[in-house]
């Protein structure tokens, strides 16, 4: 069943619209790699859609029930429901826009459709929740229109009087609480007998609206918590589910996470840096401190320059440097744009008034960088990739150069091997992007014995 659920998922025939969204590949399944509001504007834009929410009990529950997991992969979208999800996303090295909980989702999916006239049947739960629900929509979003509600039980005894029912309502929105996975399965089965534009299986949605389950508090949604608030108020019930699910879900995580990785050459790059950048800690210490105190002596301000960059898939970070410029060196940048030295969209002057004195040595041999490999512990650089842009010359990339963010930047690359500051920025994005394309463990490891070689002679270091 495991080598189900690793499998690519057939996407060719989803609508146009998604594939403006980066999906995120999890478990098979192409994830929706949107904000919330990107994702109800496309969930209401007009075209046809069965739509599901994936969190980790649906994932526990697709690997045991091949009918739910056809469920799935048949669907139009797949929405990331929660920190489990986000979790495993990350372990497999890729990040979501946002966390599309399907209980703040949903609400939030229907002020916009009542702005937009549409209305919506509500399908599912025990006899009058889906009624209470409706109510408690209809008093918290002005002007939505309930098409009309049927409970999930004697309500779906006939099948084709449910449907016959939902489609004479004319609703635009059908959502569906059956749980999982009766719903999904339910909503496959029936989708080309279904009316409305839109179809979406919302769990225990009705619930929590109609007040037969209380949400947790606010401190702990933010803090990502309601599964155990859930747990806690019913402890007998749920005790399967979230501590012995969450534990196998996780465990199911690291294991995907671990054939993705491999396959990509991940896992062994990434011990590489942590062996890397915990030896030159280890024995770069001294160093470290010696340079820490000759900055404190020459100049005014912190010893440490922390810089906004852009990491990989356009994620912000904190780079860490050795202050080598005086305290109003950024103040002093777009004054001094015009007197680059370097072709591009990236600045750098050789006699740079904004250096001080320590700093042109420290620029010189590079020691500057150092701190860097603080950021390659924590993830957030590699030793060996791409050079982390500012976010305004990012912003003024050139289509094709954005390939250069597909990869964790680096603490060195072809380009600094290669002359540094002295490649122009076209023959860098161009250098960059054929190591994205044929970067490997052995030639990073040449390139960091390279990289010894080019501090050594101070090439294009300025």
């Amino acid at each position: 069943m495991n080598a189900m659920i690793d499998s690519p998922s057939p996407v060719a025939n989803r609508p146009t619209a998604v594939a403006a969204y980066q999906c995120a590949s999890f478990f098979g399944l192409p994830l929706l790699d949107a904000t919330p509001q990107a994702a109800v504007d496309l969930l209401l834009d007009g075209t046809r859609r069965r739509a599901a929410f994936l969190n980790a009990h649906c994932a526990n529950v697709m690997v045991r029930d091949t009918t739910y997991a056809d469920a799935l992969h048949g669907a139009d979208l797949v929405l990331p429901d929660g920190i489990g999800v986000e979790i495993g996303v990350r372990m497999a090295g890729q990040r979501l826009a946002g966390n599309l909980n399907g209980t703040d989702l949903t609400p939030r999916l229907l002020a916009e459709a009542a702005r937009r006239g549409q209305s919506v049947f509500l399908f599912g739960a025990a006899p009058g929740v889906a009624q209470a629900a409706a109510n408690r929509l209809a008093r918290d979003i002005p002007g939505l229109r309930i098409a009309g509600t049927r409970d999930g039980f004697d309500g779906a005894t006939d099948e084709a009087a449910a449907i016959a029912a939902i489609n004479a309502s004319g609703a635009d929105i059908l959502l569906v609480a059956m749980g999982v996975p009766r719903q999904d399965v339910w909503l496959a089965r029936n989708a080309d007998r279904l009316a409305p534009g839109l179809c979406l299986g919302v769990g225990a949605l009705f619930d929590f609206l109609a007040g037969r389950v209380a949400r947790a508090p606010l401190p702990l949604r933010r803090a990502r918590l309601e599964w155990a608030w859930r747990l806690a108020m019913e402890p007998r019930r749920m005790a399967g589910r979230y501590l012995v699910g969450n534990v196998t879900f996780m465990g199911r995580a690291v294991a995907h996470a671990v054939r993705v990785r491999s396959q990509q050459g991940d896992i062994l790059r990434r011990l590489l840096d942590l062996a890397v950048a915990g030896g030159a800690v280890a024995v770069l210490a001294p160093l470290l401190a010696l340079v820490a105190l000759a900055i404190r002596l020459d100049s005014r301000g912190p010893v440490l320059f922390r810089q906004t960059r852009v990491g990989k898939d356009g994620v912000p970070f904190q780079v860490l440097k050795f202050r080598s410029m005086h305290i109003d060196a950024e103040a002093r940048r777009a004054a001094l744009l015009a007197q680059s030295d370097r072709q591009g969209v990236c600045f750098k002057a050789r006699n740079d008034p904004r250096v001080t004195r320590i700093g042109r040595l420290l620029r010189r041999y590079s020691i500057d960088e150092l701190p860097q490999i603080f950021n390659i512990l924590r993830g957030e650089m590699s030793v060996v990739g791409p050079r982390p842009a500012l976010p305004q010359e990012v912003a003024a990339y050139p289509p094709r150069a954005h390939g250069r963010l597909a990869v964790r930047p680096g603490l060195t690359g072809i380009w600094q091997v290669s002359g540094r500051a002295d490649i122009g920025f076209d023959k860098m994005i161009d250098m960059d992007l054929a190591y994205a394309r044929s970067r490997s463990v052995v030639l990073d490891i040449l390139l960091i014995v390279l990289t010894f070689r080019a501090v050594l002679t101070g090439r294009g270091a300025y």
